[in-house]
């Protein structure tokens, strides 16, 4: 599978919207749509995504005959290839990933990812794999430390790469993983995952929105969810949530 195409453009208000309407309008991909500014961003549970000139806004528009479930592993497809990109240009030593797919640099984010669905009038799912990266800039106030690769840059870099640049270099990471994950299957997409995810045997606190739960991690099921073991000995596992790891649980 070569790498997808990238179209960028100079700004959009969400390369997350301009891929849901190019989908709703009988589109299929594969095509990355990159921005250059973005006037409404988003993060997970609709939380406003800081946009600042000089880093990466882009989203993956495909199209897949996989179910939902299933699907939804591009998540960690993604995360493995902002992984991928930020080790060309920082210290690998530096980078992980905290579950399920935010990309740290030196443990504070550089990266976050949003995936959504829907139906494809062609049949199907439309994806659109929504990737926000700091290049040049970290937002300031977040919840969790931030930080931007332009402060851990290995030492032959005088500065993070060009958007279109780091735009082209996702696409082409992101399409190897996409061919292990369509010839091998999620597990070596799952283990290469979890040999970057620090924090999966320790201590762990669960926000889950309308509950928070707390107990120490056991790792991943085959779906990539977190398993939680609780106070009382049950088991949870977590698909989606805020979660903080070892001394931050």
């Amino acid at each position: 599978m070569a790498a997808a195409p990238v179209l960028l453009l100079d700004h959009t208000d969400s390369t997350n919207a301009e891929a849901r309407r190019r989908a709703e309008a009988g589109e299929t991909g594969p095509l990355w749509i990159a921005a250059r500014r973005q006037t409404a961003g988003r993060g997970r549970r609709g939380r406003a995504w800081e946009s600042d000139t000089g880093n990466l806004f882009a989203t993956l528009l495909t199209t897949t005959r996989k179910p939902p479930a299933e699907a939804a592993q591009v998540t960690f497809i993604a995360a493995l290839a902002v992984a991928d990109l930020l080790d060309a240009y920082a210290p690998p030593s530096l980078v992980t990933i905290k579950w399920p797919n935010d990309v740290m640099l030196a443990g504070q984010k550089a990266s976050g990812i949003l995936v959504e669905s829907g139906a494809h009038a062609m049949g199907g799912l439309w994806l659109a794999v929504g990737v926000g990266v700091n290049l040049a800039h970290a937002p300031e106030g977040t919840e969790r430390p931030a930080t931007a690769l332009a402060h851990h840059l290995a030492g032959d870099f005088a500065a993070p790469p060009s958007v279109d640049v780091a735009a082209r270099t996702l696409s082409e990471a992101f399409a190897v993983w996409m061919v292990r994950w369509e010839s091998l299957g999620f597990q070596p997409i799952l283990d290469a995952w979890q040999a970057r995810t620090p924090g999966l045997d320790g201590p762990a606190v669960a926000r889950l929105g309308h509950e928070t739960v707390e107990g120490r991690a056991e790792g991943v099921a085959p779906d990539g969810a977190l398993r939680l073991r609780l106070a009382d000995g049950s088991l949870r596992l977590i698909s989606a949530g805020d979660v903080f790891f070892g001394e931050a649980a």
